[in-house]
């Protein structure tokens, strides 16, 4: 705990930081030179049917390499300087249009619509975003996954995944099969921020993490960061998955859905009272527990497997200067198998966002949200039933200025403040139950960040990107905190006193320092070279003894004992174009140290413990690696190559003897493609294939008797061993209904999970091979004529075939 002196020095170092930054902002427009620019967006569609036209181009007369491509929804935005000026809109087998924009013009949202024209061309397929160039943009680490792209991707069961579609960009890896954790150039899944609408998710997975929690039908985009992280975001060390909801459009109803082998879908939008107003409603239900009611097993009959998400986003505009939008988001998975066990959980999140123009050249947005997490197991049994529970909650609030100085400035500053309770973790036990309820106590903590950010243009060559962060963490009471006599320890003997706070009450802090640094040097059109430096540190965690990323993973705040993590990344990258810009190179090169990483003690009691420090070891960790991919941006054939090579370690001390060891999601190669061929406007396909060593483990070097039962015996060093390698090839196959010119557009898409049958090991278990069979089950009077140690692979999927309708409308 700080002293009332030291704090008071903070308290008024953040106030005048705060003054500094809102009269820089309000008063620099006055003392800048140069003319401010200002930001003109719109949306374009077809004149005649009045669809959106995704892909189209816009750029300022005379300067065409500038030009920014409208989204999948035909909404686009461009920069503007010395006005007036002529905006230029292109889209292949549409006339050109020109628009004069002048400073009174550029106030408003424009609605383009573009006229066919009359000669026949040949189709031409453009794909494009909204992004600049790799060469130019100064941002390394980063990947924008466009929807359109996502949702051709081959999927497991035919159900699309945001989650795993990131996993075959270069740098990020999984725990294996059922898994939608993301580790990220040497970082553990918890430390992702993943978020919606600006407010965080901490389970993003469905089904024990075969699905993510994202509908791609309801989504805008998917930003990934995993490099520069900007200073406008924070909080988790390794990167940053921005995910935002789609906006409704506002001059019809227009909806989208799809039926599948194990769920359904379905998407609508529109306005919703008038024209400045629309709406977004998504929702989404398996039905694999309708099926198991098909069975004449009663057993089988009585389960219930399902999950279901909820989604809206409701969007209100009050002039030309305001937006405000309100994101609500309900995702549920339950699980009971004939009513002797139950196990349930759900993530509940809201989001509100305001974006005002004070200026031309200066734009506010505040954003405030709320985020639940819990979950709820239950046990029918005489002898040990039990109900365990846990929840967990996040609000924040958060504000931003973008100043927009001139051509070659551009600057950003902002605060954000964070509430974080995590309710007491329960276990009540049924009356004749022989096991002793669990109580652990609340934890708290309030968050205090602040930061400013600039981008530089210092001539055509080169651009710098410049931030600090500030984070103040405060953990705070109702809680309880207990004094060791040494180290901290999991026996109760080792807990000289406890000491109880009252709620709000300051129980420790710490201040963290982030600055972020990054700059680009372009060595001619088509080449540049970018280096980046981050500091980032992360107040909250997982402790696990495993890497999964299970809904029961238990989430800590830092405390007097777990001091917050803190990492330091440093990067090298190389950009290429070439061949017309239809293709992409990169090749980027890392090193992160991280300190105040903990790990669980060998056998460790994480789950059932109000003292969890005791359970954990403090360490350091580095990583490093080199990141290469090709990507074809353009033409029939797209997709892209990527190879990772990548290195971590640990050293913890009381953990492997001491020495450096590997986490299990140490994977020195990994290998991922993906190709895309349309073969004409109604045939489409797609193939990827992924290669990966396999995850670092701890096989048993022997085992020993104890209650009749053989226990398993470790060697003293971690994850000395490892899974044989993953790999895995997928197909999908596109065919689009013929166009009739009716609204109804439907197509069905056919794909194959692992299509060469690849056994991929699930888990390994050491046990004891009876008869030669590794199923035996023993019967009165059976004759046992050979028992030998064995090992039994347990692999998930092999082929799965799948097949899905999608409409839109």
């Amino acid at each position: 705990m700080y002293p009332d002196s030291i704090n008071k020095r903070i308290h008024i170092k953040s106030f005048s930081f705060c003054l500094v930054i809102f009269w820089l902002a309000y008063l620099s427009p006055i003392t800048g030179k140069g003319q401010a620019g200002r930001k003109i967006s719109g949306q374009i569609k077809e004149e005649k049917t009045g669809e959106a036209l995704p892909g189209a181009s816009v750029f300022w007369e005379g300067e065409e390499t500038n030009a920014v491509v409208s989204d999948k929804d035909g909404v686009f935005e461009i920069a503007a300087f010395q006005l007036p000026k002529t905006l230029v809109v292109t889209f292949v087998g549409y006339e050109s249009k020109h628009i004069v924009m002048d400073s009174v013009s550029a106030r408003n949202e424009l609605n383009l619509e573009l006229r066919e024209l009359l000669q026949h061309l040949d189709e031409v397929v453009i794909e494009g975003n909204t992004e600049i160039s790799p060469v130019e943009s100064v941002t390394m680490g980063r990947n924008s996954l466009p929807i359109s792209t996502l949702k051709n991707i081959p999927s497991l069961f035919g159900e699309v995944d945001v989650l795993r579609s990131l996993q075959l960009l270069p740098g990020i890896q999984t725990a294996g099969e059922g898994t939608t954790g993301l580790f990220v150039r040497g970082g553990s899944a918890d430390q992702n921020l993943i978020q919606l609408d600006g407010a965080p998710v901490y389970n993003p997975s469905h089904f024990f993490g075969f699905f993510s929690v994202f509908n791609p039908d309801a989504l805008e985009s998917v930003d990934l960061y995993r490099g520069n992280i900007p200073a406008r975001l924070g909080g988790r060390l390794s990167s940053v998955v921005d995910v935002k909801m789609k906006t409704g459009r506002t001059d019809r109803i227009h909806g989208e859905g799809g039926i599948g082998t194990i769920s359904s879908k379905l998407s609508l939008d529109g306005p919703l009272f008038s024209e400045q107003s629309s709406f977004v409603l998504s929702a989404r239900r398996t039905y694999a527990d309708l099926f198991l009611k098909a069975f004449g097993n009663e057993e089988i009959k009585n389960n219930l497997l399902y999950f279901y998400d909820l989604g809206g986003k409701f969007e209100f505009r009050a002039g030309s200067q305001d937006r405000i939008t309100f994101t609500t988001f309900l995702g549920n998975d339950y699980l009971e198998v004939d009513k002797l066990f139950a196990f349930g959980w759900k993530n509940w999140i809201n989001s509100l966002n305001w974006n005002h123009i004070i200026k031309d050249n200066l734009f506010l947005e505040v954003n405030g949200y709320y985020s639940q997490y819990g979950y709820d197991l239950h046990i029918e049994d005489e002898e040990d039933g039990f109900t365990w529970q846990n929840l967990l909650s996040e609000a924040g609030v958060k504000g931003s200025m973008n100043w927009i100085v001139d051509e070659g400035v551009n600057l950003e500053a902002g605060v954000q403040n964070r509430y974080y309770h995590f309710f007491p973790l329960e276990m009540e036990v049924d009356p004749e139950s022989s096991l002793e309820a669990v109580v652990t106590n609340p934890v708290n903590a309030l968050q205090y960040d602040g930061f400013v950010s600039g981008d530089f243009n210092f001539g055509e060559k080169l651009k710098v990107e410049a931030g600090l962060r500030l984070s103040a963490y405060n953990q705070i009471g109702k809680g309880v905190e207990y004094i060791y006599k040494d180290d901290p320890s999991s026996e109760e003997e080792a807990i000289m006193d406890t000491v109880f706070y009252k709620p709000f009450r300051k129980m420790k802090a710490y201040l963290g320092l982030e600055p972020r640094l990054s700059f680009r040097f372009k060595v001619d059109e088509q080449l540049s070279v970018k280096a980046a430096y981050n500091r980032n540190y992360q107040y909250l965690q997982v402790a696990a003894n495993n890497s999964a990323g299970l809904p029961i993973d238990r989430w800590v705040l830092s405390n007097r004992y777990i001091d917050p993590q803190r990492v330091d990344q440093y990067a090298v990258g190389l950009f290429k174009s070439f061949g017309a810009q239809a293709w992409d190179f990169s090749v980027e090169a890392y090193y992160k140290d991280y300190d105040n990483i903990v790990d669980a003690k060998p056998g460790a009691d994480l789950l059932f413990t109000d003292n969890i420090e005791g359970e954990l070891l403090k360490g350091k960790a580095w990583s490093y690696g080199a990141e290469f991919m090709l990507e074809k941006i353009s033409g029939s054939f797209t997709g892209w190559l990527s190879y990772t090579y990548s290195r971590t370690y640990r050293k913890v001390s009381g953990i492997s003897l001491d020495e450096a060891y590997n986490p299990r999601y140490d994977r020195p190669h990994d290998i991922s493609l993906v190709v895309q061929r349309i073969f004409n406007p109604r045939l489409l396909a797609n193939i990827t294939f992924i290669y990966s060593t396999g995850q670092a483990v701890s096989f048993p070097v022997g085992a020993y008797a104890m209650d009749s039962q053989e226990i398993p015996l470790y060697g003293p060093r971690r994850n000395e061993d490892r899974f044989p390698d993953y790999h895995r090839m997928d197909a999908a196959i596109t065919w689009k209904n013929r166009d009739k010119g009716k609204k109804w557009k439907g197509s069905w898409s056919f794909s194959i999970y692992n299509l060469y049958a690849r056994k991929n090991p699930y888990l390994y278990q050491f046990t004891d091979i009876i008869n030669n069979d590794v199923r035996y089950q023993s019967s009165p009077g059976d004759e046992i004529f050979s028992k030998r140690p064995g090992v039994v692979m347990t692999y998930l999927f092999t082929v799965m075939p799948s097949i899905s309708y999608n409409f839109e409308f």
